[in-house]
């Protein structure tokens, strides 16, 4: 809180304060609403909720700037494939100058079941691509996320072939609602700090 009030107060040449909310996902119409594009919706649910377009083309991803219940705020959807993501997201960073702990990273999770949120501040990447390259390029595993549960593939269907397939219509109630739940977690943590967001969302 010290250090927002002082970002504030020392003028445009110092680092603005601002936070950046990124969803993992691959780009194209063919990986449209598939199980490993989650984060994607969730960044699409976030730019209606917060009334910031996704309008600009840089850094290898799309994203929009925008204000927030007086935060300023980055959505983020890398565009560079899964497994180039913290490019993406380490560019936007240093630009915007942007600091670790005011990142949040939301993605898919095959050992979560269908729908399932859980909120973590550090940890390995647990076989996720995405992840891997995020924090390779952060240089650190201490970073906010969202892991989002698809459930593991049954009738020994392999996995790359069952995260880039879509949900049934089961899973799809079960995911629109924790997609809901993720934006309002981020939400919630423009406000909070996000380990009071862990204590309510992980409930």
């Amino acid at each position: 809180m010290i250090r927002k009030l002082l970002n504030r107060l020392t003028g445009p040449k110092e680092r603005e304060y601002m936070k950046l909310i990124v969803g993992l996902g691959n780009p194209g119409k063919q990986y449209e609403n598939t199980r490993h594009n989650i984060g994607f919706e969730v960044i699409e649910e976030l730019s209606k909720n917060f009334s910031i377009q996704l309008d600009q083309s840089k850094f290898k991803g799309l994203y929009g700037v925008g204000f927030y219940k007086g935060e300023k705020v980055v959505l983020l959807k890398p565009l560079t494939y899964m497994n180039l993501s913290g490019e993406s997201i380490r560019a936007v960073m240093d630009y915007y100058r942007i600091e670790t702990e005011d990142i949040v990273v939301i993605y898919d999770d095959l050992d979560l079941p269908a729908g399932k949120i859980r909120l973590r501040q550090k940890g390995s990447a647990g076989g996720h691509n995405g992840i891997k390259s995020t924090i390779a390029h952060l240089g650190t595993q201490e970073f906010n996320r969202i892991r989002i549960g698809i459930d593991r593939p049954k009738n020994g269907m392999k996995v790359p072939d069952y995260v880039l397939g879509r949900f049934s219509e089961e899973e799809k109630t079960l995911t629109q609602d924790a997609v809901k739940k993720s934006a309002e977690a981020c939400e919630f943590w423009l406000e909070k700090p996000f380990l009071q967001v862990m204590n309510e969302f992980n409930q």
